[in-house]
This record gives structure tokens, sequence and C-alpha cells, in this order.
């Protein structure tokens, strides 16, 4: 096979699941059906052909790095209908490269100092109620993190109030679970720009709809994020940066193959030609006819384990953060019933290992997300793990 031929059309190279399989038992690795969703833990999504044949192209010569940079962020801008763009190797670090860009600015002296700042403008203003494990990239960029709201309501002078000579910027994070207690975008663009000060959006999940790349920005933010491994189906380790020109462009500064913060964060040219690859594709892609495969796969689940008795079965329209696909849920009563917890458990130590959702609406609830089914015989493994594991949760079937 030459370089710029595409791999095999399968979730992980090789022929088709099987050929996953084989590239990780290897190492002793059990196969992983992943019902759940695009999670880092579990290797992110599944990449495409087209994809993965940009990434052997790009494999098979050298480039200027900071050419390259430059060449796509201007084509992704385009695509994207953003003034600029900029790859990174992922959401949380388009957060610290662009919190560093909004205190440093783009002196030389200024980025080599990062992120031990001499400028007293370095606060960053985070709303309590979307406090999260991914804004520690805020931190990491030499932040004063200033916490505004309570964790369950946002009122405008909360925020109004912190804003100053002082602030450089204000994240805001995506997703259904992160604004239920929000202001809207929209009035934390007006509050912050009234002060000067510019809003970056965290919207590392918010894929699909795919309109979403241009979305936060037409509501007036700044810069926003996206991860490049989850609803764009990029390489894992990818991420993109979108936005104002001087603010990209101050990023990019910060950014590899600089030293500066960003070295660390370096992401490959395989990794910038896969996710330009990405997002083309995700312009492309029939998303109506991706609708209908995910809820075909929906209807195969509720039929499935509605039939367990004791077992309520429902649809959901949209992802855990809002994103537009279905999942399947279901539910079981009982004292005696196992949790989703334990379900999820033995699903997950078994072989293959099955992982699916749990958590998101009580303790004996869980769902299937068939966003990240991509082998069809993989959902046919899962049904034949669930259901029995589902009659069988207190012993003789749920209750």
């Amino acid at each position: 096979m030459s370089a710029s031929e595409p791999c095999p059309d399968a979730a992980g190279g090789g022929s088709g699941a099987a050929g996953a399989a084989a590239a990780f038992a290897r190492f002793g690795l059990r196969r992983v059906v992943n019902a759940a969703d695009t999670y880092t833990l579990l290797g992110g999504g599944a990449l495409p052909a087209e994809v993965r044949a940009a990434m052997a192209d790009a494999a098979a010569h050298h480039v200027d790095v900071a050419e390259l940079l430059a060449a796509t962020g201007k084509h992704l801008a385009a695509l994207t209908h953003n003034e600029a763009a900029l790859v990174v190797n992922g959401a949380a670090a388009g957060l610290a490269l662009s919190v560093a860009a909004c205190i440093a600015g783009a002196d030389p002296a200024a980025v080599d100092r990062t992120p031990a700042h001499r400028t007293d403008r370095r606060r960053v203003v985070l709303l309590r109620c979307q406090r999260n494990p991914y804004d520690r990239a805020v931190a990491q960029a030499g932040a004063e993190v200033v916490e505004v709201g309570y964790g369950d309501a946002t009122h405008p002078w909360q925020i109004a109030a912190e804003l100053g000579p002082r602030t450089a910027a204000v994240v805001y994070f995506a997703g259904t679970q992160f604004e239920r207690y929000a202001l809207p975008l929209e009035q934390v663009v007006d509050l912050a720009h009234e002060a000067g000060v510019p809003v970056i959006v965290d919207a590392a999940a918010q894929l699909p709809p795919v309109e979403n790349l241009w979305h936060y920005t037409g509501l007036g933010a700044d810069l926003a994020l996206f991860s490049g491994g989850k609803g764009l189906r990029g390489p894992q380790s990818s991420g993109l940066v979108l936005g104002r020109r001087d603010l990209v462009d101050t990023g990019r500064a910060h950014a590899y193959p600089n030293h500066a913060i960003g070295r660390t964060m370096k992401t490959s040219k395989e990794n910038v030609l896969g996710l330009v690859a990405a997002v083309e594709r995700a312009l492309r892609l029939d998303w109506d006819a991706e609708r209908a495969r995910w809820e075909a796969q929906v209807d195969r689940v509720l039929a499935a384990v509605g039939a367990v008795p004791g077992i309520r079965a429902w649809r959901e329209p949209t992802g855990r953060l809002g994103q537009a696909y279905p999942r399947a849920f279901f539910a079981w009563d009982g004292p005696a019933a196992a949790p989703a917890a334990e379900l999820a458990r033995r699903l997950a130590d078994g072989d293959p290992a099955i992982h699916i959702g749990h958590g998101e609406r009580g303790p004996r609830t869980a769902y299937v997300n068939p966003f990240t089914l991509d082998d069809p015989g993989e959902l046919d493994v899962l049904l034949d793990r669930l259901v029995p594991a589902l009659a069988g949760l207190d012993g003789g079937g749920a209750r």
C-alpha cells in the first residue's frame, strides 16, 4: 500500500473490527465496544478513511511546520466562516493558549515569560456553575481565576462586578450541563465587550451540528475552541481555535513550534492534515442520513431492552451536552436490583469490553450512544451481552 492510498475503512485499520482488535491484542488488550461517548479514556472516536488517508500522506513527507499551520489555518478559517483558525493538540491546549494570548499578547518578552506574567491584567472570569476539570488549563496559562455567580444561578451584576482593567478574559463553557445555571452566551458577551474584555468559548464536544463551528463566534464570542477527536471525528491529539484574527495570531505566537508555553502542546503534521480532512468531511457529510442511521440503532436497542421484564426504555433526542444525536435510555427499579454503575462495570469487565453511559438520569438508569458505534457488528455484540445482563440485575430480572 502506498503512503497516499487510503487505509481499509475500519474503525482502527486492518480488516474491520477484527483488524482493530488484532492491532491491540498483540499487547494483551481487549477489544472495546464504545457505546458511551467520544471519551478520551476510550481513545476518542474511530477515524474515518479520509482522515487516515490524509494522515498517511503527511507522514511520508517533511514540511515547514510554521508554514503548515499558517496555510491550514487560513483554509480552515475560510471553511468555518471565521476570521482565523489555528490547529492545536486538543481543546484544553486551545484554552491554555487562548488565555495566554489574552493575558500576555504577542510581545516576544511577554511570550517568553508566560506563565510567570509580569502584568497584573491576568484575572480570568469563570462562572461558578461551569467549573469543571478542564478549566485547570486556565490556571496553567498563568491566570488568576475569578469565580462569579452561584452554583445554581448567575446574575448579570455578578459578572459585571468582576470586569475591569485587570480582567484578561471571560471563559464560557458550552453545553447543556454547563449552561443550565449560566447566563446566555449573548448576554455574557455583551457584558464583557462593554468592559473591553474578550470572551473565550470552550465548545470542545459541541458537534454535531457542524454549524457550531461558526455559531459561537457568530453570537459574538472572540474565540471558540473545539476538540478534533470528538464530534469532528479527527485525530484524538488535535483541536481547533477559531475566531478573531488578532487573538488567533497572538495564540500562534504562544503555540508550537515556538519555544513558548505551547511547546509542550505539540501536535504532529499528521494530526494537522488529519484534522483538516475531518473538518472537510464534516462539512460535506449527509447529516440527515447519519441521523437516520443513529435512529435505527436506537430503535434496535429500545426494542431489545424494552422486551426485558421490568425495564423501561425511551429515546432521548440529544447527546449528553446537547449534541444533535439520539440516545437509547433504559431504567429499572427495586431495592435488590444492581445500580447502573454495577451494570456498566460488569459489561466493561467482559471480553470484549463494552462501555455504556450511566449516571445522568439516576442510579438505575443507563444509555447507549450510537454515535460511537461505527462497525455494524458492534451493536449485535452489545445487545448479545446487554440483554442478559439486564435480565439478571437482581438475580432474576429487574423489577
